[in-house]
């Protein structure tokens, strides 16, 4: 088998389309959270008639923008891929996921299309309620969006309702194959994911303002909405993490197995806060770890067992070191924001958090930790499925295209470059609007363009000045 470096076509495969999800995943995901955002601002502003939250709905709804367009072309090099790289997965699979893909683009895709016009372009030109109904139903499209892919996606992990056929799958209950058994965790499990990351960002960006005293009520603003999110959600999130890991142990034990780092299922095992898993020799080196804590969270039962790697041959083992490390930065980074969250309304409620520069200096900083927590859980889930394409019924290696090693590392080595050129542009534009804040608009109609083009280079030239 012809390899580069060492690596086969199929690992190539992998890491491309990894390299390309790892892109495109961080924006939806903000833009699933910032439409929430944006439409809960404008009923807000709706009811209440304070211009302030106005303000901030055009100013976020700028950035939203941005987010969307990015995602959208990243989502496209994907889906090009499957068709590229990994055909086979297409035609085996194809007759099962396709459909989901296609819900996607008939349900959320034409409905945020719909109303994305008005939202971006119409803060003048419609009714306040017209306008804020449009962005309740852009937020509804995210949403909704993410139920498809969520569904597809839980459906590899969980395969059901499908028959297969001369090694192909054919739907056989549509009801089976979306709600499959680990959708419903995973589908709440990300959906608060986006809101946390969302909700950091927002904190974080009012919490640059106050530490500058600009912007001062809409910051406020930024920060107790962030707050108040956070402290609401974290704690939610490590509830549903708990639902959603009983129900992984339930249909993907090896993942379990992996993220435990986990060996020997015949006695308790121990939750292990450090160690260096040794997969030739099957063993964790430097292991630390609290004794049967681990058989405590993962079966509720003090001496409760749940299979080791050993119970598993090597070749349906997951990979153990990524999955283990970066469960750890998840849940780490969880922890943190549970803690950030509790502090930050102690400090709400006591009437110190605006003169709480300890607080305030490190929380402005902090807005790319719900994207490294996602990016963390979404190598946990996916790493964690290996060797399985689609568990249980197609093996990674036998769903690549049969192309060559040769042009699968030239087209990564090409996405890499135009990756890292257009998105490093695109975040630094975000960057720039954050940094000229958000600007007082008259309610003025002459004063926005006629031409959504026109309207797009206004945006730049505020940014760029």
């Amino acid at each position: 088998m012809e390899t580069i470096a060492g690596i086969d076509a199929t690992l190539l495969a992998r890491i491309q389309f990894a390299f390309t999800v790892s892109f495109h995943i961080i924006f939806p995901a903000f833009t699933i959270g910032l439409s929430a955002f944006i439409a809960t601002l404008e009923v807000r502003w709706l009811m209440s008639g304070k211009q302030h939250l106005h303000t901030l709905a055009r100013f976020w709804t700028k950035i939203f923008a941005v987010s969307f367009a990015m995602g959208v072309v990243s989502g496209i090099v994907m889906e090009y891929q499957i068709g590229t790289n990994w055909s086979k997965f297409a035609q085996i699979i194809g007759n099962t996921l396709g459909p989901l893909f296609s819900y996607e683009v008939l349900t959320a895709f034409f409905l945020e299309a719909s109303f994305l016009g008005i939202m971006l372009f119409g803060w003048n030109r419609f009714p306040p309620w017209l306008h804020t109904l449009a962005s309740i139903i852009v937020a509804f499209g995210t949403a909704l969006s993410g139920f498809w892919i969520l569904s597809a996606n839980s459906w590899m992990h969980t395969p059901a309702g499908f028959a297969m056929q001369d090694g192909i799958t054919y739907p056989v209950d549509w009801s089976e194959i979306i709600f499959n058994p680990s959708f419903p965790y995973r589908f709440t499990h990300m959906m608060i994911a986006t809101y946390i990351t969302t909700s950091l960002v927002v904190l974080a960006t009012g919490a640059r303002y106050l530490l500058r005293g600009r912007f001062t009520e809409e910051a406020k603003t930024m920060v107790h909405m962030g707050l108040g999110m956070l402290a609401i959600l974290a704690p939610l999130q490590a509830l549903v993490g708990d639902l959603h890991g009983l129900n992984t142990q339930k249909h993907q034990p090896a993942k379990i197995a992996a993220i435990e780092a986990h060996w020997d299922g015949s006695k308790p095992a121990d939750l292990i806060l450090f160690a260096w898993p040794d997969e030739k020799n099957e063993r964790n080196l430097y292991e630390i770890g609290i004794p049967k804590l681990g058989s405590l969270i993962i079966t509720h039962e003090w001496n409760g067992l749940f299979p080791g790697l050993l119970q598993f041959k090597p070749e349906d083992r997951p990979p153990v070191k990524p999955v283990f490390f970066m469960f750890r930065v998840m849940v780490g980074l969880g922890f943190l924001f549970i803690a950030i969250g509790f502090i930050g309304v102690f400090l709400w409620w006591r009437k110190r958090l605006y003169g709480a520069r300890w607080f305030l200096r490190p929380l402005s900083h902090a807005w790319p930790l719900g994207f490294v927590a996602l990016l963390a859980g979404w190598m946990v889930t996916e790493i964690g499925r290996q060797p399985w394409i689609a568990y249980g019924v197609l093996r990674t290696a036998d769903a690549v295209s049969p192309v060559t090693a040769a042009s699968v590392a030239i087209s990564l080595a090409l996405f890499v470059l135009v990756y890292c050129v257009v998105f490093s542009i695109g975040i630094w534009y975000i960057s720039k609007m954050i940094g000229k804040g958000p600007q007082h608009v008259p309610a003025d109609p002459e004063a926005l363009p006629n031409r959504p083009l026109s309207a797009a280079q206004e945006t730049t030239k505020e940014a760029a000045t």
